[in-house]
């Protein structure tokens, strides 16, 4: 039991440590290809503590909205500790993928019902879009963890990525690997699929009446779902890159995720916002054509 609080609390305390930090690399990157300074990479930290110390102004007193952003980040930070960090996951016993996927879900819905529960039109309208993209990414990901546990028999991480080091590279979890790439753009919120944010059209979207501790809570959720899914990419579908100790596997996680962001970063400074049905459009080529693809692979057994 100590083991297992001790590797928790060291697994939140590196997600949540890191998470701004990546947003800091993110927005320099950004920085660098628009040619502009840009702002230092504690920059994050700072907007966070910000927040924390202002009035949480209500606009509403729904019960919903008084509780979204801690349902949020709650949900966010519990679905963290079914992965493993480089150090193995905490409740890696004590749930599976459909725990994993329920919680990730919840913290989605819980973006979408904070605009539902204010007042602003704009709101509503980023929420709209918001589960729009629930209901296009969230499959892709499903797929490819569906594509995990056929492959290897089970629905626990852990035994996810024995079997996968133990096999080593194959043609379907290579598949899913980069179903879940292509649609980790979004899943982190970036341009071009920012579209339930999309500042220059509806201001912020569902966070529009959001300010103080409550936004600070839904930022920092957002960032450490980057980081939650860049592991899973990295630690459940290529896993056959991890090798030694936990020590050494933590440094290869956070090499993997370091790589992963340069990419979606790079990939945010140089490509306009899609529209919606340009999304759409998008999502279904990926589960159809890659997604589907690795299921059926992992059927045949290769």
């Amino acid at each position: 039991m100590a083991q297992i609080v001790g590797f928790a609390l060291l697994n939140l305390a590196l997600i949540v440590g890191l998470a701004p930090l990546a947003e800091g690399i993110s927005r320099r990157v950004l920085a660098i290809v628009h040619s502009r300074k840009g702002p230092p990479l504690i920059q994050p930290y700072l907007d966070i503590l910000k927040l924390l110390g202002k009035e949480d102004l209500q606009t509403t007193k729904n019960f919903v909205w008084k509780i979204a952003p801690a349902l949020c980040l709650g949900a966010t930070l519990t679905a963290a500790l079914f992965i493993p960090f480089g150090t193995p996951a905490p409740l890696s016993g004590s749930g599976d993928v459909i725990a994993f996927l329920y919680l990730i879900i919840l913290s989605s819905v819980a973006v979408m019902l904070n605009g539902f529960a204010c007042a602003n039109p704009y709101a509503y309208l980023g929420s709209s879009r918001e589960m729009m993209m629930i209901f296009s990414i969230e499959p892709i990901l499903t797929i490819a963890l569906v594509t995990a546990a056929l492959k290897t028999q089970s629905l626990r991480f852990a035994d996810i990525i024995a079997s996968n080091e133990a096999t080593g590279i194959t043609v379907s979890m290579t598949i899913a690997g980069i179903a879940v790439l292509l649609a980790l753009q979004a899943q982190a919120g970036k341009i071009p699929f920012d579209i339930a944010e999309a500042d220059q059209e509806i201001m912020e979207g569902p966070l529009i009446e959001r300010s103080g501790p409550g936004l600070a809570l839904f930022r920092l959720a957002s960032w450490v779902r980057f980081i939650i899914f860049a592991s899973i990419l990295f630690q459940v579908f290529f896993s056959w890159c991890l090798f030694g100790n936990w020590g050494i596997r933590l440094l290869l996680n956070l090499v993997g995720i370091a790589v992963i962001l340069l990419i979606v970063s790079l990939i945010n400074a140089v490509n306009p916002r899609l529209r919606i049905d340009q999304s759409m459009s998008y999502f279904a080529r990926v589960v159809v054509f890659v997604a589907f693809g690795g299921l059926i692979f992992a059927a045949i057994g290769v």
